[in-house]
């Protein structure tokens, strides 16, 4: 219960290590986490939305900030507002669609600039239009991507509706291919694990807010 909590209004989400627990048996992951979404409560086709977040200082966590559409998946498009993989000097953004999903091309690295980085409050946002979607960290503009770029590999996926996401994953292919580590878990190392079991390791939420285009 405690990996969704609300604390002096501020969601924080904290994931946990807990082995045996895992519903899917095949899958023995180690760590229970924290997801929450607005699917089939909220959903929208194009605006902005922006959220205020703090990271924390741990290699290989995988916290999201993200919007998904409602069919198979990656039919309806994926826009990713913020990926963190727990180097704390630069966050992540991407687009997955038809032909441009998994190992997109549609992906950048912000790196914070002398005296900031993620473990500080930060706001994320993403700008989606008709054609093209543009992202921003602290009201800076940070990469855009147009329909046209996207039509050289696959149908532009972003005019329908799509929910918010704000989850903590732990480990996996993104935190492995930006780190290397395989041991103890793929793509989180043993002090992550000891920092998680010290209840030393959140994503903090301060807010999330959707604007309709102007």
């Amino acid at each position: 219960p405690d990996t969704i909590a609300v604390r002096d209004g501020v969601l924080v989400l904290t994931p946990r290590f807990e082995p045996g627990t895992d519903p899917k048996a095949e899958r023995k992951a180690p760590f229970v986490s924290g997801r929450i979404n607005t699917s089939g409560k909220f959903d929208f086709t194009y605006g902005r939305a922006e959220a205020r977040i703090r990271m924390p200082d741990a290699v290989g966590v995988w916290p999201a900030f993200w919007l998904l559409g409602n069919g198979p998946w990656p039919t309806t498009g994926e826009i990713d507002i913020m990926e963190y993989v727990g180097d704390k000097s630069w966050a992540g953004t991407a687009m997955h669609g038809p032909k441009y999903s998994g190992e997109t091309p549609f992906v950048d690295r912000f790196y914070f600039p002398a005296g900031e980085d993620a473990t500080g409050w930060h706001t994320y946002a993403a700008e989606w239009s008709k054609d093209q979607v543009e992202f921003f960290i602290d009201g800076r503009l940070t990469y855009r991507v147009t329909k046209p770029m996207v039509q050289n590999y696959g149908r532009w996926a972003f005019d329908n509706p799509e929910y918010v996401i704000i989850n903590f994953a732990m480990g996996g292919a993104y935190p492995g291919k930006v780190n290397g580590i395989t041991q103890p878990y793929f793509g989180v190392p043993a002090e992550t694990v000891e920092k998680v079991k010290r209840g030393e390791v959140s994503m903090e939420v301060d807010w999330v807010r959707v604007w309709a285009p102007e």
